[in-house]
């Protein structure tokens, strides 16, 4: 390959470079690549244009390039540090860690022999951060005072994300004071301007990232502004996408749901070609902005949606449930969430760690009371307090505040929970979250009353209530059990050897599995169920679904057949375009080599976090292949249809695990949803259904 044959083309590529504007830098190199192919330099800023202008798998595909075209040259140093650009793009931009392991490791064996140079501090700094999302605190401290030292001689911005991580640790491992100070120190390396404009916006980014996981909401604000303000008019990479849902949260926290949705949805928008799995980080804030505004419905959506990306959406998606009524279900996922946590590593996450699960205590002692389990809600308060007092933040001493309140209330003890409930709201007033505090009141009203004091219980209700309309948002749901559904009328089959049965009656579903039926009232996700079940292995495109229970309900139509034909015609293209496709094949035998790796080193954390992976990536490529090898096509009345029938279908999976466990774990195991939806029969389990 060759540098591109008009150098006047180059020469405007770099001048555009110059004045930032990297879309038009990268228009101008990716036709000239794609006709010839670029090399070089002329290779290497197509790499950083791509990144910066929404292309970040064009960007990948070009450093490694470049790593194959300087290993053939024989020039390690640059080999080496081409490898250090894919494994921080992998690490940025998809969190894939078995990846990220094996490009590290090329570049060090390049680098054997070498004096520091810039590419080891970069190797820190991705060392670093592959260690904190393990859970390997100690040592990603190690690695980053490496980057730190190597960084502050060679290159400052590793340095400086080297200083992130390892505040990020020590906050991790108790010392917040010390944390704090350092992550100041970073972002005062950002605002000195002694950095790259692409690297300035990654810094500012990891430190707002620090302090909202710490729910040091003043200090994440007040650099949330900082960043935006340098971000006029430099919309580069992901940075953006990720500034919109740090400004989304700050904004939830300040009662402003209308604009927090709106920059989330702008969030979700700007980062699908960037985040892949983590797409769920954007989608799980959107959850929780529609759940306060009481758009269930919405945040339902968007909640799945997260958790089909592969992201763990709770505590949110139990909340929900626990808002529909379905106080069983919001139980068993925050129960599940507590006990068997995520092991998905996130680089906007804290690890599984006691700060990861304050926010699922918070929810859980909610819920727990709701569901009448009084003791386990206390046990939860408990440990929230303990954690709230060791990261000695004002948003999570408030938040355990209004649990032991809830419980102390819980135990008829309305006098200790007004007391509580009291100073957590003034406390969510410093914090300035209006609607926390407001919520505060509303309990606080709650708990006079049940101390005998109801004209002060009133009172404070009635502020709660003006709080919530001048925030033009609903008061929080009350959290007394409720049924998601009329309940279901349980009977015993005479046999184990019943048949599997699927039928209608009427407003009804009399449904029968492993010697068990119930009935469940109808519900449009059952009839998609139905379809499935009377054709297994078959998949079924979602718009097919609507349309044929459309025409059922409308059986002289003519017109769906003709609509049915059109919207599958019209497509925005192939789901994933054969680039992303091959890329994602690269990174499953990636994954393949840290899996035997792993093995041999018996190491079983990095075994299940490598399997994880591979899952992911497995479920992505079949997304975007069907049987046969086709490939999927997006489209827009497609995409509605896949939205609509995967929200219907998982509400009565949801309701079929609370009527009939059984059932509910088999379809769970055999029911894939998507743009095609599929029943796949469990080989252990006879699956022969009549369905009517």
């Amino acid at each position: 390959m060759a540098e591109p044959a008009d150098i006047t083309l180059l020469d405007r590529a770099r001048d555009a470079a110059g004045r930032g504007d990297w879309r038009l830098t990268y228009e101008l190199l990716a036709p000239a690549h794609a006709a010839t192919g670029l090399s070089g330099s002329a290779l290497e800023l197509l790499a950083m244009s791509a990144y910066a202008s929404g292309h970040v798998d064009v960007t990948i595909d070009a450093w490694e390039r470049l790593h194959t075209e300087a290993i053939r040259g024989g020039n390690h140093l640059a080999a080496a540090g081409a490898a250090a650009r894919v494994a921080l793009h992998l690490l940025f931009d998809t969190a894939l860690l078995a990846p990220i392991r094996g490009w590290v490791a090329r570049a060090e064996r390049l680098l054997d022999g070498h004096g520091d140079t810039p590419v080891h501090a970069w190797l820190a700094v991705v060392r670093s951060y592959e260690r904190m999302l393990s859970g390997d605190f100690e040592r990603a401290r190690q690695w980053a005072r490496r980057a730190i030292d190597i960084g502050t001689i060679h290159e400052p911005t590793a340095a400086a994300l080297g200083r992130v991580a390892e505040a990020r640790c020590l906050i991790l491992q108790g010392d917040v004071a010390a944390g704090i100070e350092l992550l100041n120190e970073a972002a005062v390396a950002a605002v000195s301007g002694e950095i790259d404009p692409l690297s300035t916006g990654v810094v500012y980014c990891e430190v707002v990232c620090a302090f909202q996981a710490i729910a040091q909401y003043d200090l994440a604000e007040q650099w949330t502004q900082a960043m935006e303000r340098w971000r006029q008019g430099q919309p580069v990479g992901s940075i953006h996408g990720r500034c919109r849902i740090h400004r989304a949260e700050i904004l939830r926290l300040r009662g402003a749901c209308g604009e927090a949705e709106r920059e989330a949805l702008a969030a979700c928008d700007e980062l699908r070609p960037y985040l892949r799995r983590e797409l769920g980080w954007p989608l799980t804030e959107l959850g929780r902005i529609r759940l306060r505004k009481g758009d269930l419905a919405g945040a339902e959506a968007a909640f799945i949606e997260a958790q089909e990306n592969g992201w763990d959406p709770q505590p949110g998606l139990a909340l929900m449930r626990l808002a529909q009524g379905d106080v069983a279900l919001a139980l068993g996922l925050i129960q599940e969430a507590l006990d068997h946590p995520a092991t998905v590593p996130s680089k906007e996450l804290p690890p599984n760690s006691d700060l990861r699960r304050a926010p699922l205590l918070d929810a859980y002692v909610e819920i727990a009371i709701a569901a009448g389990e009084i003791s386990r809600a206390e046990s939860a308060a408990v440990e929230l307090t303990r954690i709230a007092e060791a990261f000695k933040s004002a948003a999570l001493s408030a938040a355990a505040l209004v649990a032991r309140g809830r419980v102390q209330l819980a135990l008829n003890d309305g006098a200790s929970a007004a007391g509580l409930f009291e100073a957590a709201a003034h406390q969510w007033s410093e914090v300035v979250a209006p609607y926390e505090s407001a919520a505060a009141r509303l309990l606080l009203g709650q708990a006079l009353t049940a101390a005998g004091h109801g004209a002060r219980g009133n009172a404070e209700t009635a502020a709660a209530g003006a709080m919530f309309d001048r925030l033009e948002l609903p008061s929080p749901p009350q959290t007394a059990a409720m049924p998601a559904s009329p309940p279901a009328r349980e009977i015993r089959a005479g046999s184990t050897g019943e048949e599997h049965r699927f039928c209608r009656e009427g407003d009804y579903w009399s449904v029968a599995f492993d010697g068990r039926t119930t009935r469940l009232r109808d519900a449009k996700g059952l009839r998609y169920l139905s379809r499935l079940l009377t054709q297994p292995g078959r998949e079924i495109h979602a718009l097919d679904l609507v349309i044929e229970d459309e025409r059922a309900a409308s059986p002289h139509d003519g017109d769906l057949d003709r609509e049915a034909s059109l919207a599958l015609s019209r497509d925005a293209g192939e789901v994933l375009d054969r680039r992303a496709k091959e890329a994602y094949r690269r990174r499953l035998a990636e994954i393949e080599s840290d899996l035997e790796e792993a093995h041999q080193c018996g190491d079983s954390y990095r075994t299940e976090q490598a399997m994880a992976e591979r899952r992911f990536l497995a479920r992505e490529l079949a997304r975007a292949v069907g049987l046969g090898g086709r490939d999927r096509r997006v489209g827009s009345n497609a995409e509605r249809a896949r939205a609509s029938v995967t929200l219907a279908i998982r509400r009565a999976m949801a309701r079929i695990r609370v009527a009939h466990p059984a059932l509910g774990a088999h379809l769970d195991r055999t029911i894939r949803t998507g743009t095609f939806c599929v029943y796949l029969p469990d080989p252990r389990v006879p699956a022969d259904w009549r369905v009517s």
